[in-house]
């Protein structure tokens, strides 16, 4: 299918507003922009959610977390969703998310805890994948404190979020870690080894384009780091049997398309419950523009009644 037209619009805008310069951009111009981005085109209408910050232990200290859950649900313990978010792990945060993650409780009936993992190049890899294992397991531990029933744990996220919910569930899988009954991946990035058709096809003009991409990567990998390393690139993994039942959506016109939709082949492959959408006409990132996309409202719906059919709610 064409580009959606409303999609089409946005693209347009953007590029009109940027600067003719192709050059890496700065780090925080990167944190800047995405920011804005998801404070300005963000749907706010997931009013019937309560939250409460905190703090969990990890790795190398405190890492922030907020719980996300439907007013209507207190006292019970719900299905717990763990949400990492996108940002290309040098941006983003709770806060850029917190819309996002609203709907996301609301539409799952779940309470869900997103993680302030900690962000390169201050902190580069591996440390955003052990804040993202840490948080796992503490609230898989904590579940009857948090109000989670821990025998329904999704752990997922969106964009660079995804790939790091698809390594804490491999690790889980390799490590003995804790239960996750599946898992979301939202526009997610698999594989940094190598390129693919999407990757070349949409490298500029389409949201997130190559330059941002390789700024953001130089920012996150250590010198010498393998690209091709499972905790780098997921979708390289050899083995994915046993993995979680999954949910994924893609995007038609996202660089990250084939990697997502190639992840998808591959779990179903080996024998792993999936249920994939590629969402014809979008960019990366729709799901969360609600305020000028519809299908990014629609989408955020639609995966809170897949994670409650998972779950069997």
């Amino acid at each position: 299918m064409p580009l959606d037209p409303l999609a089409k619009r946005f693209l347009a805008m953007m590029a009109a507003a940027s600067p003719g310069d192709r050059s890496r951009p700065s780090l925080e111009d990167r944190r800047q922009a995405f920011a804005k981005l998801m404070q300005r085109f963000a749907r706010a209408d997931a009013t019937g959610v309560v939250t409460a910050d905190g703090m969990l232990p990890g790795p190398a200290g405190d890492i922030p977390y907020r719980l996300y859950a439907p007013a209507n649900g207190s006292g019970e313990h719900l299905p717990g969703f763990v949400f990492f978010h996108g940002g290309g792990m040098v941006g983003g945060s709770i806060d850029t998310h917190d819309r996002v993650c609203a709907a996301l409780a609301q539409a799952a009936a779940c309470r869900l805890v997103s993680i302030g993992y900690r962000l390169a190049p201050e902190h580069k890899f591996p440390a955003a994948v052990e804040d993202a294992i840490a948080a796992t397991g503490w609230v898989s531990r904590h579940a009857p404190s948090l109000g989670i029933d821990a025998a329904k744990l999704v752990v997922g996220g969106d964009s660079a979020g995804a790939t790091l919910a698809a390594v804490v569930c491999q690790d889980a899988l390799r490590n003995a870690g804790p239960p996750i009954s599946a898992q979301c991946l939202i526009c997610p990035v698999l594989d940094f080894g190598g390129t693919s058709p999407s990757r070349d096809a949409f490298a500029e003009h389409h949201l997130l384009d190559r330059t941002t991409l390789e700024a953001d990567l130089a920012d996150y990998l250590p010198d010498g780091a393998d690209r091709a390393d499972i905790r780098v690139s997921p979708l390289r993994a050899a083995d994915l049997a046993g993995l979680p039942a999954a949910i994924i959506h893609t995007a038609e016109f996202d660089p990250m398309r084939d990697e997502g939709n190639a992840y998808a082949q591959n779990l179903a492959a080996a024998g792993v419950a999936v249920e994939h959408v590629c969402h014809d006409g979008m960019i990366h990132n729709f799901h969360a523009m609600g305020a000028i996309l519809p299908q990014g409202r629609l989408v955020l719906q639609q995966i809170g009644e897949q994670v409650r059919r998972a779950l069997g709610n």
